[in-house]
């Protein structure tokens, strides 16, 4: 069986994980805030808080920028749905932007034409949300400019895209978000085992994602309502949840990081072979746009119809190639059941599959698949 993407564990990885089992702490240690510091070194950024997952961390971004009753948030229909669920949690409602069809990334002409509305109808929103699909980043300075001209906050959904650049800068620096997110879960560019980090450069918001993240306790004295000398005092100051990344996490993160480079690498040499083989008349990968390069989370080829897909994604299936869709429209599910047109999501989802792809994929396996999909395709 060759699944659609596995993590690597190497040896030094296991060490790692070891050395936090026999140290004085398994979590609330030393070794979450070296994986931060770490984290920033790599992106550029200031400020990062580790969590148990991306979306505990989708979560504590919409928490900080205040998002809440009565407030709206706007976010592409291709992912995951906790780029959506996280508005929901904070009691504020989402609606979706339609995305280019060749990238399955949110679309800037749809996004500027859906604000000239939503400005007239008083529907502006509080938070956009852009999601990174597949590991190669949107279009984040036209996304900001709008941003600056209509008054939301950003956050960069960037689970698919650690290690991937835009504009020759890695993405996580925020230089065109309020936070951006990463998850580390087993089938991402590197991994925690679960986990996740929001990055941000402003102090104030990562203050309050750390307090978030940790059921809004304090003992900084200067934070408190009834400070005391006490060394063990400490208050409860809002709201906040138990989301802490725990150490032994952390050190499978201090690892893998070491190795991102080389994972996205190598990504994109199977990239490459996979456009090298594929023959454009059958099937076509995702476009790439300029002035960015993809971390290739994500292998999306997309057939002529709905029909030809079926039929592919039945065949390596049966063939143990288990090929994935990603994603069904969050609107379209039961939770959801949004009735909207977008029918640039539409054409994606009707035509979309995700071919396997990660470092430890041999060759033997690549030329499987391919066997495979033309004997469907030809």
């Amino acid at each position: 069986m060759i699944p659609y993407g596995r993590q690597e564990i190497t040896e030094k990885d296991i060490e790692a994980v070891v050395d936090v089992l026999r140290s004085d702490f398994l979590t609330q240690g030393p070794v979450v805030p070296t994986f931060e510091k770490k984290l920033c070194n790599y992106t550029g950024v200031k400020y990062a808080v580790a969590v148990n997952s991306c979306t505990s961390a989708l979560h504590i971004a919409c928490l900080s920028l205040d998002l809440g009753h009565g407030d709206i948030l706007w976010t592409s229909p291709i992912t995951f749905v906790a780029s959506a669920n996280c508005a929901l949690y904070c009691g504020a409602t989402v609606d979706f932007v339609d995305v280019e069809p060749d990238t399955a990334l949110m679309s800037v002409k749809r996004l500027k034409e859906k604000l000239e509305w939503a400005e007239k109808e008083g529907k502006l929103p509080k938070i956009v949300v852009p999601v990174h699909f597949a590991g190669q980043p949107c279009d984040m300075k036209e996304i900001h400019d709008l941003g600056r001209q209509y008054g939301f906050k950003i956050i960069e959904d960037a689970a698919h895209a650690i290690g991937a650049k835009y504009q020759d800068e890695s993405v996580g620096n925020c230089r065109y978000s309020d936070i951006t997110v990463f998850s580390f879960h087993p089938v991402k560019i590197i991994t925690t085992g679960e986990g996740g980090c929001a990055l941000t450069n402003n102090k104030h918001l990562a203050r309050k994602m750390t307090l978030y993240r940790s059921h809004g306790i304090t003992r900084d004295s200067k934070e408190m309502i009834h400070a005391s000398p006490e060394g063990w005092y400490y208050e409860q100051i809002c709201l906040g949840f138990n989301y802490r990344m725990s150490d032994i996490q952390a050190s499978l993160g201090i690892s893998q990081l070491e190795r991102l480079d080389q994972y996205v690498k190598r990504r994109f040499e199977i990239a490459n072979w996979y456009d090298e083989k594929i023959n454009l008349d059958i099937l076509h990968p995702l476009a790439r746009r300029n002035n960015r390069k993809s971390s290739h989370h994500l292998y999306v080829v997309q057939s002529k119809n709905k029909t030809e897909r079926d039929t592919l994604y039945q065949h390596l299936i049966e063939s143990d190639v288990y090929v994935n869709l990603h994603y069904i429209p969050v609107y379209h599910h039961p939770h959801y059941n949004i009735n909207i047109n977008l029918p640039g999501a539409e054409q994606y989802f009707r035509t979309a599959i995700s071919l396997p792809i990660f470092p430890t994929i041999e060759k033997k396996d690549l030329i499987y698949i391919m066997k495979n999909i033309l004997e469907v395709c030809l």
